[in-house]
């Protein structure tokens, strides 16, 4: 099988293992995927980049667009004047909006709200349920961070351990271990990546 929207290769898990022959391929490809997705659930958002893809947003107040990751600067803006879902005026990046955080191509992190500048601001909801602005990015991360990466790697060896681990025991001669739900240093590597809920 193919692995989608992996955070590390098979190469790079079988590699931690010491595994060089091709028994278990596809188990360890289901093992990468599925820490991946445990990641994105962690973290509460994803790390790989999608294709460019339109989305309809509601405007947090009159200068800003909150948004998921946008992973680069090619964007498009355009807002319903007459808030008829058609988005029938399209804006110019650094005259009527701007990305933020200002830093983000520089550290390496996306980008994730939308600002007004020049004097513009966003039509604000009117009409019940219809939104007045949408967005087209490539959604997610420009590049995976190395410590998802190893975070995923870590997972996956663990994920693909527990098919030998019955009912989470792990067994060595005369003693059992229980494998634990969480694995402290892959949180050590997440935690600064998760998106953390407002009340």
């Amino acid at each position: 099988m193919a692995i989608a929207n992996g955070y590390a290769t098979l190469a790079e898990v079988k590699a931690a293992l010491r595994l060089t022959d091709n028994v278990d391929d596809t188990l360890l490809e289901g093992a990468i995927e599925g820490a991946s997705r445990r990641i994105d659930g962690y973290c509460g958002r994803w790390f790989y980049k999608t294709a460019p893809t339109a989305i309809s947003i509601y405007p947090f107040d009159y200068y800003n667009i909150p948004t998921n990751d946008i992973a680069n600067t090619t964007v498009i803006v355009k807002v319903s004047t007459q808030g008829n879902n058609v988005f029938d005026q399209t804006w110019t990046q650094g005259t009527d909006y701007q990305l933020e955080p200002l830093d983000a191509g520089l550290n390496y992190h996306p980008y994730n709200r939308i600002v007004a500048i020049g004097g513009k601001t966003f039509p604000i909801q009117v009409t019940p349920n219809v939104p007045y602005c949408q967005v087209t990015a490539a959604w997610g991360w420009e590049a995976i961070p190395s410590d998802v990466r190893q975070a995923c790697i870590l997972l996956s060896i663990r994920g693909f351990a527990r098919y030998n681990a019955a009912l989470g025991i792990v067994g060595f001669n005369d003693m059992a271990i229980q494998v634990k739900a969480v694995d402290p240093d892959v949180r050590d590597m997440l935690n600064q990546y998760r998106l953390l809920a407002v009340a």
